[in-house]
């Protein structure tokens, strides 16, 4: 799993999911709108013109296998359009999805249905589940559609079950489940025909804070386990930054910034995500070795004065409670044990307080 836990970032990664030059137009005459978007009439003059509302207007982007990338926003951002658009739930209107290589798009209904049933599977903020079937005739369903003997797939979903801990609650009813309990159950049913790609969207918006952090874990814990290529839908900026190793900003159908939650939070590419990130709790973002960059110069170097240790992963907030722990500073470790440097209070302050600046090209 590639996780922005872990110290630096991923040099080489195999590209799993290529969007290229991705519009979506809504209306009755889509293509008649593409010479508009190409000549860079606004999503307001389209509307007001032509009718037509602009959802997408060419998103290009890479999703690495076996990350977990957030793709945020607000309301009418594009977000859940987008990742409609991987599945062709929603067919695009101009450019490519490659899957593997290969143009999701281009590809036949049957092909088309293969891909949905064996290498992609869905979360729904709505949990989606079967009213009148129950928790295991509901995680069994894909298994099902793919022709799957009924022994085998009663197998997988009960170890499915077991895993996202809804054990005993096979022969229950949606209806008499909790909203934490019915998401845990759609989850199963996309893991359980095990698909390269899980898509949620707004997956967790539906539940209470408490279920929704706890669920939250839940996908952390599975992802280090799983290594799923995971594309996650939310509105949440605390949910993006504590799921995704990266996000994507979206405005307006425009992809305004691609980066690492630190990089999100520390570089905003422009005002309009700066204003997202300026009230973000950075101690619980930022990581022990983001810090050591707002250490004054040589201070880092002075490991004989540490007199505790923490990861290089660990949070900026986590750091701090070490550093008052041992009553001084500690040495940031990373791996093999190899020390990067040593951080204290004072600095460790600094890189909470100092503000993000709009990044320049």
């Amino acid at each position: 799993m590639t996780n922005h836990h872990e110290e630096g970032a991923t040099n080489g990664a195999e590209i799993h999911i290529e969007v290229e030059d991705l519009s979506k137009v809504f209306g009755p005459d889509p293509e008649s709108i593409v010479p508009l978007l190409r000549d860079g009439v606004s999503k307001d003059d389209i509307l007001a013109r032509t009718g037509h509302t602009v959802g997408l207007r060419d998103i290009s982007l890479r999703i690495e296998r076996g990350e977990t990338f957030v793709v945020m926003g607000l309301s009418g951002s594009g977000k859940s359009t987008l990742v409609r658009c991987l599945n062709r739930l929603i067919e695009p209107t101009t450019g490519h999805v490659r899957l593997d290589g290969e143009d999701v798009l281009a590809l036949g209904p049957r092909a088309l249905r293969d891909v949905r049933r064996h290498k992609m599977g869905m979360v729904f903020q709505r949990f989606g589940l079967l009213p009148h079937r129950t928790v295991l005739a509901n995680v069994t369903f894909g298994l099902r559609v793919q022709g799957v003997s009924l022994a085998e797939r009663r197998e997988k979903a009960s170890a499915w079950i077991e895993r996202v801990g809804l054990a005993g609650y096979e022969q229950a009813l949606p209806r008499e489940l909790s909203g934490g309990m019915q998401q845990r159950v759609g989850l199963a049913r996309a893991l359980c025909t095990d698909p390269e790609v899980l898509l949620m969207d707004e997956a967790f918006s539906a539940l209470d804070p408490l279920i929704r952090r706890e669920m939250q874990g839940e996908l952390v814990r599975l992802q280090q386990e799983l290594s799923k290529t995971i594309v996650f839908i939310t509105h949440d900026l605390d949910e993006a930054l504590r799921l995704g190793d990266r996000v994507a900003v979206l405005k307006d159908g425009f992809l305004v910034q691609v980066g690492t939650p630190v990089e999100i939070v520390t570089r905003p590419a422009d005002d309009y995500v700066r204003a997202f990130v300026e009230d973000v709790d950075r101690s619980r973002v930022l990581r022990a070795r983001d810090a050591l960059k707002f250490a004054a110069p040589h201070a880092t170097e002075r490991v004989e004065e540490a007199l505790g240790r923490v990861a290089a992963g660990a949070t900026l907030g986590e750091a701090l409670a070490a550093i008052a722990d041992v009553g001084g500073p500690v040495a940031v470790v990373g791996r093999n044990d190899r020390v990067l440097g040593v951080l204290d209070g004072t600095t460790a302050l600094r890189a909470l307080t100092e503000r993000p600046e709009v990044k320049t090209s």
